[in-house]
């Protein structure tokens, strides 16, 4: 598919609002450019609220179990938004003021302009996704997927993964046919063959399989990572000393609250896999098994260096323009995470 169709095709509603400018200009915390440069405040001013995104209700029901202090700010609202482009559409329209994402969502609205930042990383050394094949595929390796039909979300955790396989396999993007489309849609184009290959979360995969291994579905592993697990805010929000104020407050509790998660693997299988996402025991502790120890390093040097190569690799397949990624990274909020934390989690 030609490239520039190619983006047309994916950026639909967004495209239609890219023009506007979701930062606030002029806000005496902020420099000639919008960016926040004022220290946080230590304390998050009464009255103050935000809008997190929950996806799934886990960042609540982790808190919850881990029994983390109460939030010292309200949140007016737990948004069940994951991915990638619905947290930029809702970034947009003022819905959410903070949202836990992968890499590549934070390098999509930069490309349709909007202004935001990344906040916190959380580093992933091990593979969150592996390539499931339609039923009846005859696919087993990534260097078979020449000349076939590839799921792809340019703005998408799954489509850097997607790019970085087939660059480590030699496959340039014209080897293959990319079929735009979101995460949530990938599943229904597997099971009807509109796609030969999609890349599924692991916690999406044991159900597919289970219910078509038997119609010659299967999955295909890889070594690829997506090291950025993150958090990032609109610049608008963090142009407001006391919405910066509370996203510091809130970063402490996000990173306890996933060493938590995986630190109590037994109650986190029973209580998120099973009792609210509706799968067995068996696939929970399949999906655990595959969890990172998570990492919250008190440098962002590596997770900046990281984000120039997935840029790189977009602006190579002329899916985004060049730029400078360390536009996107807070600093204010660098070492946040990793004070929260003990040093096992550090690095």
């Amino acid at each position: 598919m030609h490239r520039r169709a190619f983006l047309t095709s994916l950026a639909g509603a967004s495209a239609a609002v890219a023009g506007l400018s979701g930062c606030a200009k002029g806000d005496a915390s902020a420099d000639a450019k919008g960016a926040a440069t004022k220290p946080l405040a230590a304390k998050v001013p009464a009255g103050t609220s935000l809008k997190i995104a929950s996806y799934l209700g886990q960042q609540q029901l982790q808190f919850k179990l881990a029994k983390l202090p109460e939030l010292p700010f309200t949140v007016s609202t737990w948004a069940n938004i994951g991915a990638g482009p619905d947290v930029i559409n809702a970034f947009r329209a003022h819905s959410l003021d903070l949202a836990n994402n992968a890499g590549i969502p934070p390098i999509q609205a930069h490309y349709q302009g909007f202004d935001a930042k990344i906040v916190a990383i959380d580093i992933t050394r091990k593979p969150n996704y592996l390539f499931a094949t339609k039923p009846g595929s005859d696919i087993r390796a990534i260097e078979d997927f020449r000349g076939k039909r590839l799921a792809f979300s340019q703005g998408q955790a799954q489509g850097v993964v997607l790019l970085r396989a087939l660059k480590q396999a030699g496959l340039k993007y014209d080897d293959v046919k990319l079929i735009p489309l979101t995460s949530n849609q990938f599943l229904t184009a597997l099971q009807s063959g509109q796609v030969d290959i999609a890349p599924l979360a692991n916690n999406q995969a044991p159900a597919y399989l289970k219910q078509y291994e038997g119609k010659g579905a299967h999955a295909i592993r890889t070594d690829v990572v997506d090291l950025l697990n993150l958090l990032w805010a609109p610049q608008a929000v963090l142009n407001d000393p006391a919405k910066a104020a509370a996203v510091a407050a809130y970063i402490p509790q996000w990173a306890k609250g996933q060493v938590w998660a995986y630190e109590h693997p037994d109650v986190w299988n029973e209580e998120f896999y099973v009792k609210t996402q509706n799968l067995t025991l068996e696939q929970a502790k399949s999906i655990t098994a595959l969890a990172n120890k998570p990492l919250f390093p008190p440098s962002w040097d590596e997770a900046v260096k990281w984000e120039q190569e997935t840029a790189d690799l977009l602006a190579e397949g002329g899916f985004v323009k060049k730029f400078d990624v360390s536009s996107l990274f807070d600093h204010r909020f660098e070492s946040i995470a990793a004070r929260a934390v003990p040093a096992e989690y550090r690095r």
